[in-house]
């Protein structure tokens, strides 16, 4: 903008306007004079024709003179005009520079064409630890915010890119050193400034801190990744059903196939089946109480319960979960554990509790546990309760003949012929070494004492295999004994059998001997052997 003219300026345009008014009006009186008084020869004439003259010159200047103030005056006027607006126009850009750069909250900055920063921000202050003071209308806070060379050498090629090509910049990342050592990356937004010939005066950059946002989006990544291979790696399946009967899913993760061998998307929203159906029958009702139970008292559930795989067999799961409430709907998300090899292990650690490792029958202390039972339910529900005692014959000398291990495949041939010859809610059991006994629920004397006669002769007939040698026959001895007729107690059953199988022994081996019947006055409740 130009500058308003001096005083000195206005005394020599003063000076030029008198002079020339003086050569003017000097001019003007000569020369008509001149013309007059060739024109007009009478002396009174000519002088009134000079007065008039002299007043139209009078006039004429003076009009002039007033046209020139005027012009003046309103020239002053204007440029007192142009001085007040460009002090306002001043202020204005003043106060924009305080209440908006300066306030902003995010980087702005201007550069000359020479890389030079003519404008730096509170926020650039804040973001970059450099103060106003240190920056301006100099290029060392290039290299402080750059000061690995090839990568200012980029940064430098996009700044030529938008002075000399003309590029627009929108998004543009770099990463730059703040004055107390962090690195922190700035999202930048540039472009041309002009002057008020059109020329390129420099360029204006908006950059924004985005370095919390970057290092939370790459946390959120990792943790998406973490998630993608928990997922990918689960033994099992996660997932979100709708919370009703059928447990419509809305999402189940791809460890679905390998632990139902269903696709995930046979359950969404039911495409193909229900999760719900694939429960086990048996398990269903189980399962329901369990996930309304905990839902009423705001826990999380864990179950187990069983599941039918695509080809049939079933398999057992663990599930957790909990009720969720997303956008006023009610869901269930959790997890599908399978556990089926860990209920294999209890499975088999349960009847290593309860069997005979040889024989596969029950053991001793179950024997003893089952006919507790059953004897108090036959003394509550007026039942009577058959018990037989198994004792080999001979058996010593199986084992000295052919060694303990023929000894031990005669008693597993024993057990199997045996448990094919009983009831399925009889129970047989090895009470120690070659004893055997069978517990026959509902069972009377008669009943009892049939089924011993007929075990006699199917060992007697049947040849037991001994590797290495030919079959050998072997004979069994059985005592027999009844609740209540033989003995009101558990103890007491147990010693009349025993004691029947005594007697059997006695008389010969090979064959079935009753207890004796216990007197009316001894039937009494049954008791623990405990």
């Amino acid at each position: 903008m130009a500058r308003p003219p001096g005083p000195e300026a206005g005394y020599c345009k003063a000076s030029t306007v008198a002079l020339l008014y003086a050569i003017a009006g000097a001019t003007w009186i000569l020369c008509s004079d001149m013309v007059l008084g060739a024109w007009i020869q009478d002396s009174e004439l000519l002088r009134h024709a000079q007065l008039g003259k002299d007043l139209v010159f009078v006039l004429a200047s003076a009009l002039a003179l007033l046209m020139l103030l005027r012009h003046n005056h309103q020239r002053h006027s204007e440029h007192r005009l142009q001085d007040a607006a460009q002090r306002t126009e001043l202020r204005v850009l003043s106060q924009f520079r305080e209440s908006i750069i300066d306030n902003a909250h995010v980087w702005i900055n201007t550069l000359d064409q020479h890389g030079q920063v003519t404008v730096w921000n509170q926020a650039a202050e804040r973001i970059t630890g450099y103060g106003r003071e240190e920056v301006l209308n100099h290029r060392r806070i290039w290299e402080w915010l750059y000061p690995d060379p090839d990568y200012r050498a980029w940064v430098y090629s996009r700044v030529d890119d938008m002075l000399v090509r003309d590029q627009v910049v929108s998004g543009f990342e770099s990463r730059i050193h703040a004055k107390d050592g962090t690195i922190k990356i700035i999202t930048w937004n540039s472009g041309r400034l002009y002057d008020e010939q059109g020329k390129i005066n420099g360029l204006i950059a908006i950059g924004r801190d985005v370095t919390e946002h970057k290092c939370a989006e790459k946390a959120l990544i990792e943790r998406e990744r973490q998630l993608a291979t928990l997922m990918a790696n689960l033994p099992g399946m996660a997932y979100r059903c709708h919370d009703e009967p059928l447990w419509t899913m809305k999402f189940v993760s791809q460890g679905c196939q390998r632990l139902t061998g269903h696709q995930p998307e046979d359950f969404v929203d039911n495409q193909r089946l229900s999760f719900a159906s694939i429960i086990h029958k048996d398990d269903r009702e189980q399962v329901a109480s369990e996930v309304a139970l905990a839902q009423a008292e705001g826990r999380p559930f864990a179950i187990e319960y069983r599941i039918r795989h695509q080809d049939g067999h079933d398999v057992w799961v663990w599930e957790q979960g909990q009720a969720a409430e997303i956008d006023g709907t009610h869901f269930l998300e959790g997890i599908l554990i399978d556990i089926s090899e860990r209920k294999r292990m209890e499975q088999a650690l349960e009847q290593m509790a309860i069997r005979d490792p040889l024989t596969g029958l029950y053991n001793r202390r179950e024997l003893e546990q089952q006919l507790n039972a059953e004897l108090a339910s036959a003394h509550r529900y007026q039942h009577t309760v058959g018990l037989i005692w198994i004792d080999v014959d001979h058996f010593k000398s199986v084992n000295d003949r052919f060694g303990h291990l023929a000894g031990d495949a005669v008693l597993c041939q024993l057990s199997g012929l045996l448990q094919e010859q009983v009831r399925a809610a009889d129970y047989i059991a090895r009470y120690g070494g070659e004893e055997l006994a069978i517990v026959l629920p509902e069972s009377d004397t008669r009943d009892t004492q049939q089924l011993a006669e007929r075990l006699c002769e199917k060992v007697a007939r049947t040849p037991m295999q001994i590797p290495g040698h030919a079959p050998i026959s072997i004979t069994i001895s059985l005592g027999v004994a009844t609740y209540p007729t033989d003995a009101a107690t558990t103890k007491t059953l147990f010693q009349a059998a025993d004691q029947a199988l005594y007697t059997a022994k006695q008389q010969g081996r090979n064959r079935v001997h009753l207890a004796t019947p216990a007197p009316p006055h001894d039937h009494q409740p049954p008791e623990s052997l405990a």
